[in-house]
């Protein structure tokens, strides 16, 4: 008997053309990826300036005086950006690998267009939360500050990353149970 989670009729192409908006997402993220280490790259310096003088704007309250606490603040807002662009390089090839898998096992075009938009967009989010909480922290004072202020972004964004993830592996279970190696 045959899963409904799978179509044994449906041609590659139309598989493929299912998950096309999953995999632009994920593209998309890995283009951020890139784009966060050229950037990076080409102005480390200029951007650690900027944070520099964001931290050095901020209210007396913030820092209150602390010198020690700016500077600690600032070098985790600049190891945030970079994992921006660690994240965006992960989650996006994730997307991209995972999207392909569900392509390869068959999945009905509905559930793998939804798993590939859950991949391709929750790395997207997850990846710009990163960068948005380096940028945000010099200013509030507080890295921990700063990802709680984007907390409607990265628990939406990791959650669809973690969801499609688990979704791939079960469909993976459900696959073989379905279509069992038999002995020749």
């Amino acid at each position: 008997m045959s899963s409904p989670l799978f179509s044994p009729s449906a041609t590659r192409e139309q598989l493929i053309r299912a998950v096309l908006p999953g995999l632009l997402l994920a593209t998309l993220t890995l283009l951020l990826g890139f784009g966060l280490g050229v950037v990076f790259g080409l102005n480390e310096e200029a951007i650690t300036s900027r944070l520099a003088a964001t931290a050095a704007q901020a209210p007396p309250a913030v820092y209150h005086g602390d010198a020690a606490m700016v500077q600690s603040v600032l070098a985790k807002s600049w190891t945030y950006m970079q994992r921006s662009h660690l994240h965006a390089g992960a989650l996006g090839t994730t997307a991209v690998a995972l999207t392909v898998v569900v392509v390869l096992i068959g999945v009905r075009d509905t559930l793998a267009r939804l798993v590939s938009v859950a991949l391709g967009l929750g790395g997207l989010g997850y990846a710009l939360f990163w960068v948005l909480a380096g940028a945000r922290a010099p200013a509030l004072g507080s890295t921990g500050a700063a990802k709680e202020s984007l907390a409607w972004l990265a628990i939406p964004s990791s959650g669809l990353v973690v969801a499609g993830t688990l979704s791939v592996a079960v469909l993976l279970v459900l696959r073989y149970l379905d279509h069992p190696s038999r002995p020749s």
